[in-house]
């Protein structure tokens, strides 16, 4: 067998949740990486695969077919196609996270985990920190379980605006982004009133949304992306630099 001539590792994307996001986690790594050349870039193997049954039916309907083996088959697909490990960008799907990382030998990063990583590290002592995401997400507690290890609070929207948050992320996925940014504002300011001291944008949708990555930021407290913090981490680990 013949050796790798380029010894960067190479990333593997669970993707189509939805193909929008995956598309935009790409286009930030290609833009985040600092390259004079094609050969400088990120080697991916995306499976951009939208027919994974739907999370929300499985977890909020509770009469959906479970996600799991089509996720599962697609890692194993990716490593038997050279991926030397896994980044999956859904925030929800991460409920899945130990049964995929258990079908296959190569590591999986952890979307939650490293985002509450970078938000402890970024603002260390923080108390309370404000969730945006599905409600699937919030069902799931996964954001909760992660922030309460190092004493952190977790607060979500109130409900009408959650409702609200959810009804946007569902548009998104048809493709109907413009109108959604008053909306995610909205949800952002019901965080503060509530106490927030930063925002997470815990659903790969809502990155796609015009106000979280145009600059000047219009929001009153501190914002992590989950994509944004995901390419970085991708970026890091083909590089070596971990």
């Amino acid at each position: 067998m013949m050796e790798k001539v380029n010894q960067e590792k190479i990333v593997g994307i669970i993707g189509g949740m939805g193909p929008e996001a995956t598309v935009d986690l790409m286009s930030r790594v290609i833009r985040l990486t600092p390259a004079l050349d094609d050969a400088d870039h990120i080697r991916c193997i995306v499976d951009n695969n939208p027919k994974v049954p739907s999370r929300i039916k499985a977890l909020i309907e509770g009469i959906g077919e479970s996600p799991v083996t089509e996720l599962q088959d697609m890692a194993g697909r990716l490593e038997a196609w050279g991926a030397d490990f896994l980044a999956m960008p859904c925030n929800t799907s991460h409920y899945y996270f130990q049964d995929i990382q258990d079908a296959v030998s190569i590591p999986m990063l952890n979307l939650i985990e490293i985002t509450v990583q970078e938000v402890l590290k970024q603002q260390p002592g923080i108390a309370t920190v404000g969730i945006l995401g599905s409600t699937a997400l919030l069902l799931t507690g996964l954001y909760h379980q992660a922030f309460s290890a190092s004493g952190v609070t977790v607060i979500y929207p109130e409900t009408v605006c959650q409702d609200r948050l959810m009804a946007v992320i569902k548009d998104i996925k048809k493709g109907a982004v413009d109108q959604a940014a008053p909306v995610f504002e909205a949800a952002v300011y019901s965080l503060k009133t509530q106490g927030a001291q930063a925002v997470v944008v815990a659903c790969t949708e809502l990155s796609l949304i015009p106000c979280t990555w145009l600059p000047p930021m219009p929001l009153p407290l501190p914002q992590y992306d989950s994509s944004d913090i995901l390419a970085r981490s991708i970026i890091r680990i083909c590089k070596g630099r971990n």
